[in-house]
This record gives structure tokens, C-alpha cells and sequence, in this order.
């Protein structure tokens, strides 16, 4: 790449509008004719379904119409988008016609003029309910005897894989170490700023359903609602307004989005549907929650709820594979399980899996440390991948494209001043108080994925990228791909690749996102860090294409040879003569005329490009964070926090750095607040934000970022993705500095084993402690 706007801290291009309140969202979308849908949901975590009596809610004044599942036996169901083999669930319902399984499933729809009329109608349905036995944990639903969700399935494990390399079992007999310990991760879940919600509009004249949707993926949206309504795909139109937030949980296809959709085209009128926090927190899929059983081979299980939701039980394998994470590991073993419980069920969020991995790795190494006595950032570097040795093959079958594992190391212990932080430690502890320093690692995998390698894991998605860079008459630029803005900032980065490689103002660059009817078809969207390296690398090289196309019309228009020639500020230009040269506009009028172009070229200015991954790309970075405990609560309070990350060329370090502190406090969050909890009914205790308590600013700690940067050799330009790695080391480096922190007491370095650690969790390891020693 040239050195023009690649790696410069530019402001984002869509943050005046923004921060003008002049954003626009579904649910600012006002139609002529508006009707409003609400859901009845389960209040019952497994349990019959006998009768829905619907005679009531069609007298409630304002109810138009009525949706059970005898109203739609034509619909879905909803397909989940990955089929390892052995798996034994492909699709879900819209709405369920026997059992309900999770409390807060859909089961009825109303519609109505207004939302308060469509609440009143739904209170008005008249259900009765058979319960059944509800099974709340995978302990319980693993256990002979148990109650099964699914009556033709032999038990309750829906997916299970075995991955491994080497002779494990042999290195756990004979070595001299061994550690071993049982990690549980909580559930959780993403809580964007807004929530889903969705709005359609059917026109009955040319059979054209028009969705505004706020969802990371509209192309596959388009093409799933097209399999459940048995509509041709080419009639639907998905439109993404401005959204705010995803983190994974808008890459799935929910209930309400199918019913949205009938709704509209059976009544011929728009309908909508905004989602309230408390269903956010009952209906939307949740995420994290496994039980790990670590020795130097791992035994896995996770629980995905009580069905398969669209991405499947994709965060658990890929946890799997990443747990070897950084190091050299030769022998590994990971036996994974997907199991069914009666509750919301599992999904994307942010760290998809790999928080999980980096928790169970990083918890076993401080462990391993403590008890060789050897220094935590020293034992992670005497196991590191050398540099030399990349691209390199980890146990685990995947390549890792790039990287300088020590150097990051190293420059994370600068910035933090780790020998300064280790002496203000020995100071505290001296002064009765209990301060901990956390280190970890953590691998991350991006850039979402080559296609062929994604059908071989069953994954029934593509993972290449297009893009479309087009010269306007009036010599802007505008580029269109699938991929969604979700408040990352990529809109500008893409701008930011296009302005660069075409050596054109950034401000004369504008990028198309959100829309089926303008856009390339993606059919992975916005996820797994992918925007900058599969969105990035195809507009990269249309740009390219389409810089040559413009040489290729000056060079005929100037009479000059395309070497001679270059392109500087929005001109194409004879190299020494400023002044023969002629604008974009000019070349892209001329060119649209048609005249004067060589034989094959086609007239308009612009260029298409697929990229299709060789590989997936591997960011890492290390996190260091100090911790105060407080001996008579329990409380933990975040000093300091510093990452050293590398995730390749940055595009703009601003946009990293921002990604970085956000990541960092979803991350924060979940390591010391974050946890959806139910009761042994199935019944849920987090249903507002009174109870799921995300962190606030004034929580969050300084942080420090420093960058390391290792382009990588599969992608053009060398971007590797980001997004994810502050939210992927954060709970094992601050479980790593309380374990720390608590060893001042006395209390065993294996006793972390789960978090969030909130501080009654954290004062209840302090009990532990020898009497002498709690203060």
C-alpha cells in the first residue's frame, strides 16, 4: 500500500451526523398505514403447549390480527447455518406447535394499530400450559437419567467433536508437572445500545417485500427469509439502517423476524417490531457459558440452550481449536460437547468462543507458574511460537499467518512498566494490602473465512467478499460492499483504502452499505473481525482495478503512454507536466460517452473484485492489568490496564484503538460484573439492567494500547482484523491479577476458576484463606 491515508489517525466520516442526533433507525421508521407487533412468550422453561385460545385478543380494541402456529404451518423453519457431522438439529421454529422449551420462547404474535393495543392483546390470549421437568444445567442434563428435551433423542447432547494431535495421554503420564483444574464460564449477553428490530412492508401489486432490519448480515437475512416464506429471493429487498451495536448477536435470524414478515404480507400493510431490554435479555441468544475440564488435554462441554440457533455450536468448537493459543504446544487433545438445557438458546457475541479458550489457557498457566515459581510473563515466554517459525501450524490444523509473540510481550511489559508495577505490589503487600498483576495471551481468529475450508466444517456459509468502486460524473467515488457498519468505523476505513490507493481526498469518497438492492451480495456479512480483512482486501484491489481502468482512459484521451502517467489529488496526469492531465469527472464523462474508448473497454469507470480467502488471519496481543482486592468485601477495583496487540497493517489506528477500548470494557464486564442467572425452574433472574450489571465509565480503568505490527502474507494490504482481542483477554488477565492479588492472603492459585468475579464470588475465596492471613 502507499503511504497516503493507510495508517493515519483520520476522523470517521459519519460521526458529525451521529453525534447530531441525525442517526435513523428502525425504530424511527414512521410508514403510512404503521401496524405493531408483540409476542407471547413462554413463561414456563419446558412445558406443553395444549391450547391457545385466541377469541378474547381479536376483541381487544386495535388488534388487527393474530398469529399461533396453526396460522402458520407454511413458514420455516429457520435453518441453522452449520452441519458438523453427527449433528442432530438443522432448523428451529418460528413458532413451537407442542413444547415450549426455554421461557421467553415466541409462541403467538398479535397484531395491532398501536404497540400498546398489540401488549393488550397478547395479555388478553388465553394459554394452557402442561409443565414438564426443566433442565437447567448441562451437569443435570448430562446426568443418567435425565430428563430430555427432545423425546426421539437418546440424550441431550446435541453435536459432540474430538479434535487432537500428538500423544497427550502418554506427555500427562510421564511428565513432571501436571496441571489440572475445572473452569466455568457465565452466561452472558451482548446488550447492544439498541436493540433488534425490524419492519416490513409488502407491496401486493409487484410482490416485492421491502425489510428494514438492524442485523450484521442482510444478504443472508434476504436468503433466509426467502427458504421460510418460500419467497423468490430476488423479490426481497433488506435495507439496514443505521445500527447501533451488534457484537454478533444480529448475525442471527430470530422468530420475530419471520413473523414480521408474514404479518405484512398477509395483511398489506407495514408492520414492526422493536425489541424491549427485558426481551433482550429473554428472547435474544445468550453466550459464553461452558464447563472446561484442563489438563494438558482438554475435555469441553457447553451449553447452547434448549435448540441450535443459527450459528449453530460454532463457539464452542472454535474455542476448541483455539486453545493452544500462542505457545508451542506439540500434544493436544479437546473433546468437545454441545448439550441441550431449557434455557434461551446459545449464539454469537463478541469473542465467539475464544474468550472462553484464552480463559482455560491463561488460568493454566498462572497456575503452571505459580507452582514451578517461575515469573507469569516469563513461563509464557519460554512457550511461545518463535517468530521464525511462521506461518505456522499449531496442533490444532490451523495456520497461523504472522507473528512476533515475544516482541509483544515486550512491548506490553514496557508500557505497563511491569518492574515498576511488581515493585509498587511488594509495597502494597508490605502496607497488609492485596494488589495483583495479570498477564495473558490470547490468539484471535479473523477475517471469516476461506469458503472451501468453511464447507469442509460444515459451515453452510461463504466466506469471500465483493466490492464495486465506481468514478461518478462528478469525480467522486463511491464504493459499495455486503459488509454492515455497525458503529466500528469501517464505512471510513473502506473510504479510507479507496482514497488512498486512488490517491483521491478522502472526503470525495463515499461507501454504500446496508442495502441488497445496491450492494454485492455477502453471504457472511459483518463478523469475526472480518470487515477490515475480507471487506478491506476486496476494495483494496477493485481500487486497484479500477486505478488501472482510469490510466488505461487518460493514456487514449491524453495520446500518452499509461507508464508516463500518474494519478495525484482526483487528476490523471502526464508524469512533469501538471498541467496535462484531466480530472476523474472529466475521464468519467468522456468515458460514459463511449467515444474514444479502446476496443472491449466498457464505459462506465468502475470495477468488481471477490476476494476469497486463502486462510483465516491470526491476531494476538497480551494484556497486563493491576488489581486492588479489598480484604473485608471482596470487591475488585481495576487499576491499570495495557494490551500490546498486533492485528497487521492498521488502517487507522484511531478506529483500532477504539475497538480496543470498547472490547476492553465488554471484556471488564465480563470478568468482574456480567452473568444472566436462572433459578432451578429455568426461570430467569437477569431480566433488566438492575440485574445484569454491565460496567459504566466511571468503572473503567486507564488503559494503554501499544501496537505491534506483523502483516499478514495471505491478505492484500496485510490487515489481519481486530475487534474482538480486548474482549478476549479481559476476563482471563483480571482472573489472573485477583488470583494474584488473593495468593497475598494465602489463598491457592487454582481457587479462580470462574468469573465474573464479582465481590461476594471474591470474598468467598478470601474464606478460604489460612485464618491467619485473611487480615
Amino acid at each position: 500500500m502507499s503511504e497516503g491515508l493507510i495508517g493515519r489517525r483520520i476522523l470517521r466520516q459519519e460521526d458529525p451526523r451521529l453525534v447530531a442526533g441525525r442517526g435513523a433507525y428502525v425504530t424511527d421508521l414512521a410508514l403510512a398505514g404503521l401496524r405493531h407487533l408483540a409476542l407471547l412468550r413462554s413463561p414456563h422453561a419446558h412445558a406443553r403447549i395444549a391450547r391457545v385460545d385466541v377469541d378474547r385478543t381479536r376483541r381487544v380494541p386495535g388488534v388487527v390480527a393474530v398469529f399461533t402456529a396453526d396460522d402458520i404451518r407454511d413458514v420455516g423453519p429457520l435453518p441453522v447455518l452449520a452441519h458438523p457431522p453427527g449433528q442432530r438439529q438443522t432448523g428451529f421454529p418460528v413458532l413451537p406447535t407442542d413444547r415450549a422449551r426455554y421461557v421467553g420462547q415466541p409462541l403467538a404474535a398479535v397484531v395491532a394499530e398501536t404497540p400498546y393495543a398489540a401488549q393488550d392483546g397478547v395479555d388478553a390470549l388465553d394459554v394452557t400450559y402442561e409443565p414438564l421437568p426443566a433442565v437447567t444445567d448441562v451437569a443435570q442434563a448430562t446426568a443418567p437419567g435425565a430428563s430430555k428435551l427432545y423425546d426421539e433423542w437418546p440424550d441431550n447432547v446435541v453435536v459432540a467433536r474430538e479434535i487432537g494431535n500428538g500423544e497427550p495421554d502418554a506427555v500427562l503420564a510421564t511428565a513432571p508437572t501436571v496441571v489440572e483444574a475445572r473452569f466455568t464460564m457465565p452466561r452472558q449477553t451482548a446488550a447492544p445500545m439498541e436493540g433488534r428490530a425490524i419492519c416490513a412492508r409488502f407491496d401486493r401489486d409487484t410482490g416485492e417485500l421491502t425489510v428494514w432490519a438492524s442485523s450484521q448480515a442482510p444478504h443472508l437475512f434476504r436468503t433466509v427469509l426467502a427458504g421460510v416464506l418460500r419467497l423468490d429471493e430476488e423479490r426481497i429487498r433488506v435495507i439496514v439502517p443505521d445500527v447501533g451495536g451488534g457484537f454478533g448477536v444480529k448475525l442471527h435470524y430470530y422468530p420475530e423476524d419471520a413473523l414480521v414478515a408474514v404479518a405484512a404480507m398477509r395483511l398489506g400493510r407495514p408492520v414492526k417490531w422493536v425489541e424491549t431490554r427485558s426481551e433482550h435479555f429473554a428472547a435474544t441468544v445468550h453466550a459464553r457459558e461452558q464447563h472446561v475440564h484442563a489438563r494438558a488435554a482438554f475435555d469441553a462441554q457447553g451449553d447452547v440452550g434448549a435448540h441450535l440457533h443459527t450459528k449453530g455450536a460454532g463457539p464452542i468448537f472454535l474455542g476448541g481449536v483455539v486453545l493452544p493459543n500462542v505457545y508451542a504446544v506439540r500434544h493436544f487433545k479437546a473433546k468437545l460437547e454441545a448439550v441441550v438445557t431449557n434455557k434461551v438458546p446459545f449464539g454469537a457475541y463478541r469473542a465467539f468462543g475464544m474468550q472462553q479458550a484464552a480463559f482455560v489457557t491463561e488460568r493454566v498457566m498462572d497456575i503452571a507458574a505459580a507452582r514451578l515459581g517461575i515469573d507469569p510473563a516469563e513461563i509464557r515466554r519460554r512457550n511461545y511460537v518463535p517468530p521464525a517459525a511462521f506461518p505456522y501450524r499449531s496442533v490444532a490444523n490451523l495456520v497461523y499467518d504472522s507473528g512476533d509473540y515475544p516482541r509483544a510481550l515486550d512491548e506490553a511489559l514496557r508500557i505497563a512498566d511491569y518492574t515498576g508495577l511488581r515493585a509498587m505490589q511488594a509495597r502494597a503487600r508490605a502496607e497488609g494490602r492485596l494488589v495483583g498483576i495479570g498477564v495473558a495471551n490470547y490468539v484471535e481468529v479473523t477475517g471469516m473465512g476461506p469458503s472451501k475450508l468453511m464447507a469442509a466444517m460444515g459451515n453452510r456459509q461463504g466466506g469471500y467478499e465483493s466490492a464495486a468502486v465506481r468514478v461518478e460524473p462528478s469525480g467522486r467515488v463511491t464504493v459499495a460492499t455486503g459488509i454492515i457498519e455497525l458503529g466500528q468505523g469501517i464505512r471510513s476505513a473502506l473510504a479510507q483504502v479507496a482514497a488512498d490507493v486512488l490517491s483521491l481526498p478522502y472526503e470525495r469518497v463515499g461507501v454504500v452499505l446496508g442495502d441488497t438492492a445496491r450492494t454485492p451480495y455477502s453471504c457472511y456479512g459483518t463478523a469475526d473481525s472480518r470487515g477490515s480483512v475480507t471487506g478491506g482486501a476486496a476494495v483494496l484491489q477493485a481500487t486497484r482495478a479500477l486505478r488501472q481502468k482510469l490510466v488505461r482512459v487518460a493514456a487514449r484521451l491524453l495520446e500518452a503512454d499509461e507508464a508516463d502517467l500518474e494519478i495525484v489529488d482526483g487528476q490523471c496526469r502526464v508524469r512533469g507536466a501538471p498541467g496535462r492531465g484531466l480530472s476523474f469527472a472529466a475521464l468519467a464523462q468522456e468515458s460514459l460517452r463511449g467515444q474514444h474508448l479502446t476496443e472491449g473497454m466498457e464505459p462506465e469507470l468502475e470495477a468488481r473484485f471477490t476476494y476469497n480467502p486463502e486462510n483465516w488471519t491470526f491476531p494476538y496481543g497480551v494484556h497486563i492489568a493491576a488489581v486492588e482486592v479489598a480484604r473485608d468485601t471482596g470487591t475488585v477495583r481495576v487499576l491499570g490496564y495495557w494490551v500490546a496487540h498486533d492485528c497487521g497493517t492498521m488502517l487507522n489506528p484511531m478506529l483500532v484503538d477504539g475497538q480496543l477500548h470498547g472490547g476492553l470494557a465488554q471484556g471488564i464486564g465480563a470478568a468482574l460484573s456480567e452473568e444472566l442467572r436462572y433459578d432451578e425452574a429455568g426461570q430467569l433472574l437477569s431480566r433488566t439492567f438492575m440485574d445484569y450489571a454491565i460496567p459504566t465509565a466511571g468503572a473503567m480503568p486507564p488503559i494503554a494500547i501499544g501496537h505491534v505490527e506483523t502483516p499478514s502474507p495471505h491478505t492484500p494490504g496485510g490487515m489481519k482484523g481486530m475487534a474482538e482481542g480486548g474482549t478476549i483477554g479481559a476476563p482471563a488477565t483480571i482472573a489472573n491479577a485477583v488470583a494474584d492479588a488473593l495468593a497475598g492472603a494465602g489463598v491457592d492459585a487454582a481457587a479462580v476458576a470462574t468469573y465474573p468475579l464479582t465481590a461476594p464470588k471474591v470474598f468467598a475465596l478470601l474464606q478460604t484463606a489460612p485464618v491467619s492471613r485473611r487480615g
